[in-house]
């Protein structure tokens, strides 16, 4: 009887349809791929044995959750980006400066480095590009509704072109990181030189 049940219940673990409801073993999952990333392997050489192995979990558990390892690094790029924060709207300037630190803290340093590593999966396939494109999307746009709001409360010049500006604030946090210019600079003064560098040519 003992063997019937536990039979019964493996098939039943098996077929069951989606990602299980262990929210602990797929951040144990998601950290997994972050950590070997962070650590200089490329995507293309993290394995979902390699994964499995760092979580502690069988090769099973993965698949349930994710279909392929593309999923699976999607996944783990959107869990390292965190929440995005409440603006109080006061000014562009301080809103600016509060979306950008948010976007450099907790372990931005860290998974910067797991960001270059996927890079060059992410340039040479194109599923992934327009996946990897979908998870930051809405945090660039949060990012032109405060350009926006600067536009229309007269903060901003008329003619400010949002898409230039966008990659104005957000190219030099990465260049920082990623190449190690300046690499001791600390986030408050480097965020708010910045913020105010853009603003002597955006302000109206």
């Amino acid at each position: 009887m003992t063997t019937v049940n536990a039979d019964a219940g493996a098939a039943q673990e098996r077929k069951a349809p989606g990602r299980p409801r262990n929210a602990q073993a797929d951040g144990a999952i998601l950290e997994a791929v972050l950590e070997l990333l962070s650590a200089g392997q490329s995507a293309a050489a993290i394995s979902i044995e390699a994964v499995a192995a760092k979580a502690g979990v069988g090769k099973a558990t993965i698949y349930r959750r994710w279909p392929n390892k593309e999923a699976l690094l999607i996944d783990a790029v959107q869990a390292m980006k965190g929440p995005l924060p409440a603006l109080p709207g006061t000014s562009v300037r301080e809103d600016l400066i509060l979306l950008i630190t948010a976007n450099r803290s907790g372990r931005f340093h860290r998974h910067s480095k797991a960001t270059v590593c996927l890079m060059p999966e992410i340039n040479s396939d194109d599923s992934l590009r327009r996946q990897y494109q979908a998870v930051i999307e809405p945090r660039r746009e949060f990012m032109r509704d405060v350009l926006r709001r600067g536009i229309a409360r007269g903060e901003l010049r008329a003619d400010l072109d949002i898409e230039i500006a966008l990659l104005m604030l957000s190219g030099p946090s990465m260049v920082q990181t990623m190449l190690g210019w300046a690499p001791d600079m600390p986030d408050e003064t480097f965020v708010e030189s910045l913020v105010d560098a853009f603003l002597r040519g955006a302000q109206a």
